[in-house]
């Protein structure tokens, strides 16, 4: 079982940056799934950012698709998310993930919700960014 351990976070003002790493242990980053889900008392887990590691693409959400970066760091076995241009909407606890990804009809998925019971999860880091 891979073990995800998180750093980084932090607060900001609105308008700044940050980075989230995360580390994967027991993984090579080999036809992996790894990225970021975010979630406060307002709103229910939703993903953020994922990268598949052996092709290298990067999704992102919607509402962080041009401000977030997620890069891989493969000599560290560590992946990074640069945050950037935050927002008060950004605040949110953050929780790195691992999976498999699924592949269909040639398009790859990463954290399909028919392998939700396989993610494994980092311990979360918090982001705060102040209006």
């Amino acid at each position: 079982q891979v073990q995800l351990v998180q750093s980084g976070g932090g607060s900001v003002q609105a308008g700044g940056s940050l980075n989230l790493s995360c580390a994967a242990v027991n993984n090579d980053y080999n036809r992996l799934c790894m990225g970021w889900f975010r979630q406060t008392d307002e709103k229910e887990r939703e993903g953020v950012a994922s990268l598949y590691t052996f092709g290298g693409t990067a999704f992102y959400s919607n509402s962080v698709k041009g401000r977030f970066t997620i890069s891989q760091e493969k000599g560290k076995n560590t992946v990074h998310l640069h945050m950037n241009n935050l927002e008060s909407g950004d605040t949110a606890m953050y929780y790195c993930a691992a999976d498999r990804p699924v592949v269909d009809g040639g398009v790859v998925v990463c954290f399909s919700p028919d392998r939700q019971g396989s993610f494994q999860w980092g311990q979360g880091a918090q982001v705060t960014v102040s209006s």
